[in-house]
């Protein structure tokens, strides 16, 4: 092995650096942690800002613990200021404080894709969300969005709307694009048909469907998060929005399946987001 060569390489290389601005799971399968393991198995430089702290496990959600805003604003300033972001994904904010100080940080950022993924609610239907603050998430952070990556129940809450169909499913998407984001892909799992596939609508453009036959499993902690951060990876390295969009859904199907049948806990259990390097 050349040393020399291999030194040199890795001193011409940069890091494709990826920011995830949300919540701890201490338990490993969805929030802050879920993303560093996709932004780390899809090749970035992970880093977080981490805006509130969960007791969960499998089963659900103990307890949620507020950060002071002041304090998650010297964690992105901190960040922003030294290492710098290629690409921006954001998970649970909890509260209209911690939007409103988000959004700020934000503005001061230019030209770097953000995607929102706007979480209202765990896998076991907890709520990580407060009501009040839905109206917030569209007000301040729609406009900044690069894509937004709804389910259909946050698709629902956001639109206060009934989605129960693929047609009423392409039509959320549709009219969330109108509040703002550039982009927005509406996520299908939760509807009650064979396939899972997913709404991908850009900002004066048709509507597309990134089609998948439903992966049988319960192991479903974290799908949401993984998704939305790998489009971040794949943003932070340069891809296309919709090519980042696609290989987005192609990792976490291949990370689904690959979990599908491991035990881990006792309620809905992990994605397994280094299928391509765990033996």
């Amino acid at each position: 092995m050349n040393i020399e060569k291999l030194l040199k390489n890795f001193q011409d290389m940069n890091y494709y650096r990826a920011l995830t601005i949300a919540g701890s799971d201490n338990s490993g399968g969805a929030g802050i942690q879920a993303d560093l393991k996709t932004f780390s198995a899809l090749g970035c430089y992970g880093m977080s800002v981490i805006t509130a702290l969960t007791a969960q496990n499998t089963q659900g959600v103990k307890g949620i613990q507020e950060i002071d805003p002041l304090f998650i604003e010297k964690q992105m300033n901190s960040i922003l200021d030294d290492i710098g972001v290629d690409a921006i994904k954001i998970g649970m904010l909890f509260n209209t404080p911690v939007i409103k100080t988000v959004a700020k940080c934000l503005r001061e950022i230019k030209e770097c894709p953000i995607v929102l993924d706007p979480v209202m609610f765990a896998k076991s239907g907890d709520r990580l969300l407060q009501q009040e603050a839905i109206e917030s998430i569209k007000n301040e952070l729609f406009p900044l969005a690069t894509i937004i990556t709804p389910n259909i129940p946050e698709a629902e809450a956001l639109l206060g709307c009934s989605i129960e169909s693929f047609e009423s499913m392409q039509q959320a998407a549709v009219d969330l694009n109108k509040l703002g984001p550039k982009a927005v892909v509406v996520k299908g799992g939760a509807l009650s048909a064979r396939t899972s596939d997913d709404c991908f609508v850009v900002e004066g453009g048709e509507p597309q469907w990134l089609k998948q036959e439903r992966i049988d499993t319960k192991n479903l902690h974290g799908a949401g998060c993984t998704i939305s951060s790998a489009i971040s990876a794949f943003l932070a390295r340069s891809y296309k929005l919709e090519d980042a969009v696609k290989e987005a859904k192609t990792y976490l199907t291949q990370a689904l399946i690959a979990g599908a049948d491991k035990n881990l806990g006792h309620g809905k259990g992990p994605v397994m987001h280094f299928y391509n390097t765990w033996g």
